[in-house]
């Protein structure tokens, strides 16, 4: 007779399932990819924001169902480096950046190394999250997590596609932001990361009611207008890690 197997069916794909949303946002990074590469701008900022969406979600499936592993950890460092490393690096090389060879062969070489230089950012963002797991507070980020990074490109990129603003008109402002996109991301600025004090955790992670009442006006603001809210968002995100660090030198006290 044949040993039952002791993993059933039904096991077998409870497993599969975060590793397949992994995969639909690691496959929303690379159309982003091929969207920028046909001019298709809007389209491209779309899918990475569709890859930060299923990049929050596998990992709580994950959690939910008991299926976290170490190879899903893995494979979802590696589809993040692909969808908010390599897809925006190139979105804002198409965009804008590709332009900066019509001033010279040099500043057209500036161009691609600032994208080169944000998608390594992304590299080392990853690699340095993924050793510090377990280590530092999980309250907060060292450095600007790469879909948030993601977003700001996008979202600005985005904004100025719907305005009407080409890439080639704005393409030294662009070079800032993927620079300064890159520099945050391996920064050592403390961001919050939505998971939670020591005051919420002992009532059962009960939020305030008013955060709620924030998160459906942001909601509806998105629906309004998604590319000016988004790129609102990103700018206050990405500059509360500095903003909370200047604080501290200020009033010499820690960020906690």
């Amino acid at each position: 007779m044949f040993m039952e197997n002791p993993i059933s069916p039904k096991n077998k794909h409870i497993y599969l399932l975060p590793n397949i949303l992994t995969t639909c946002g690691m496959f929303a990074g690379f159309y982003a990819i091929l969207a920028a590469a046909n001019d298709q701008f809007e389209a491209a900022c779309v899918a990475v924001f569709i890859a930060a969406v299923f990049d929050g979600v596998d990992g709580r499936v994950a959690r939910l169902t008991g299926t976290s592993s170490e190879f899903g950890v893995q494979y979802d460092s590696l589809a993040d480096l692909v969808s908010f490393g390599v897809a925006p690096a190139l979105v804002m090389y198409h965009w804008a950046l590709e332009s900066m060879k019509n001033d010279g062969a040099m500043l057209g070489k500036i161009g691609w190394a600032a994208s080169f230089l944000y998608m390594a950012c992304a590299a080392l963002r990853l690699a340095r999250f993924n050793t510090q797991v377990g280590v530092v507070d999980k309250r907060w980020f060292i450095g600007l997590n790469s879909p948030s990074s993601a977003g700001m490109m996008m979202a600005f990129v985005w904004s100025m596609t719907v305005f009407n603003y080409s890439g080639e008109a704005l393409r030294y402002f662009a070079l800032a932001v993927t620079v300064g996109c890159g520099l945050l991301m391996v920064s050592r600025f403390k961001y919050t990361s939505f998971k939670g004090s020591p005051k919420t955790e002992a009532k059962n992670d009960r939020v305030p009611f008013w955060v709620l009442l924030l998160v459906v006006g942001i909601l509806v603001a998105l629906f309004i207008d998604p590319p000016r809210v988004l790129l609102l968002l990103a700018i206050s995100y990405a500059s509360s890690g500095p903003i909370m660090w200047l604080y501290s030198k200020i009033t010499r006290k820690p960020v906690e």
